[in-house]
């Protein structure tokens, strides 16, 4: 199936390389840049390039692309699923999926890798499986084996490989057993300059933390179960339950792992967190702008919206923008024209605002652009779309763990379009 995999940074430079079968010219990745020259942006690769004699598959992650060579034809998502894999077991090894902690860990790398694909196909993926086949690497462990000459590979096979639950390995005991789970999501929204949503959808993810004794049986019910569309779950989770009852029913792994992802589609169901009312004017002979930009608050339930990063790449006329925050910080690159106010959180009591004069070059034309305006913000405690778990309960252990639910809602692709600018025919 996956005869070799190339790890790419984002200068271009190959910088790690994994073959399973016959080994595969690096030069097969100049298909790969090729078509990175023409994406836009990084994250707008095509994610399958085919080639004369091979299927070039890729993901990108914390800035890193994997790229998997196929030399048959296999179904895509299931390369995909794989690579996604390999960057989770990285950075559940390493704390970080960076270059760095690559190469850093390069021996226990490629143990990972080998033990993941065996002769091109999937073997052992669940990180509890992987951690009994190769130990984490630690201070300690690294020294210890840099003077015997051992490896970071166990002597013994995994207890959980054979058994019916092989998400899970056997004779787990803590201490403290907790449980907790964090409801994500990610709103992409496209709004335009009057303020209508033009398009809007939500994507969440359920992250759990399990520390559990023994074998726990764990089931998870919502409120609102009916908002979850298109679902994609962890192999742990009984899918006919789910089909029947609408509830989440399973033996958790050990530890961190996505208890399931979904999307929301339904632009009824899509609130929008905030809005934002802007304008733009330029004066008819003159080489002066008014720039203004107000941020607020909007169906948020109370709850304060944080984190808040507005950009907007400016048209190419302007020289200089000389602009008053009322909170935060602004910069303005006169160079590639993008403007960047960090706002920080929003007091509803005293809405943040950005206005000033944009200077445009001597015998520049009035711009006609139409700058389209990015935000980023975090709200806390909060599910966008409206689902709250109802309850957590536990059979097949007698003890009582401490469980808890949180909640985030997030800007993934957030942006809204500036109003076109206004020509007044007031003289300077």
């Amino acid at each position: 199936m996956i005869h070799s995999l190339f790890l790419v940074n984002s200068s271009g430079d190959i910088f790690l390389e994994k073959h399973w079968k016959s080994v595969v010219s690096r030069s097969v990745c100049d298909y790969f840049f090729e078509a990175q020259e023409r994406a836009s942006e990084p994250e707008n690769v095509p994610p399958v390039i085919p080639t004369p004699h091979h299927y070039l598959i890729s993901v990108l992650r914390h800035r890193i692309y994997f790229v998997a060579v196929i030399q048959s034809e296999v179904p895509p998502l299931f390369v995909i699923e794989f690579l996604h894999r390999v960057v989770d077991t990285f950075q559940d090894y390493f704390g970080l999926c960076t270059e760095a902690a690559i190469k850093d860990n390069v021996v226990v790398v490629y143990e990972l890798l080998e033990e993941m694909l065996d002769n091109g196909f999937p073997l052992a993926t669940e990180s509890n499986i992987l951690k009994e086949l190769i130990k984490p690497p630690t201070i300690l462990r690294t020294v210890v084996n840099t003077i015997t000459g051992s490896t970071n590979v166990g002597e013994q096979l995994p207890t959980g490989q054979l058994s019916v639950v092989p998400w899970r390995r056997t004779g787990v005991k803590y201490t403290n057993n907790e449980a907790y789970f964090d409801v994500v999501e990610e709103i992409d929204a496209i709004i335009d300059k009057s303020g209508s949503t033009i398009t809007a959808e939500i994507q969440g993810v359920i992250d759990a933390c399990v520390k559990l004794t023994g074998m726990p049986d764990l089931t998870l019910s919502f409120m609102n179960p009916r908002l979850l569309d298109d679902v994609s779950f962890h192999p742990c989770v009984r899918f006919k339950r789910w089909e029947a009852e609408r509830i989440l029913s399973f033996i958790p792994p050990d530890g961190n792992f996505r208890l399931l992802s979904y999307h929301v589609s339904s632009q009824n169901l899509v609130a929008i967190p905030v809005y934002v009312k802007h304008n733009i004017t330029f004066r008819e002979g003159s080489s002066q702008g008014r720039f203004e930009l107000t941020l607020g608050p909007k169906q948020t339930m109370g709850k304060a919206v944080e984190s808040v990063l507005v950009s907007s790449q400016l048209p190419r006329g302007v020289l200089n923008a000389n602009l008053n925050a009322s909170q935060g910080t602004y910069t303005f690159d006169p160079v590639t024209k993008l403007l960047t106010w960090d706002v920080g959180k929003i007091n509803p009591q005293k809405l943040p605002s950005l206005k000033g004069s944009m200077s445009l070059q001597a015998g520049a034309s009035k711009p006609d652009e139409n700058p389209t305006i990015i935000i980023q913000f975090k709200i806390q405690q909060m599910a966008i779309s409206g689902l709250k778990v109802n309850r957590l309960d536990m059979y097949g252990e007698k003890y009582k763990p401490f469980k808890g639910i949180k909640y985030m809602t997030k800007a993934g692709k957030f942006q809204t379009g500036m109003q076109r600018p206004h020509v007044s025919c007031v003289k300077a």
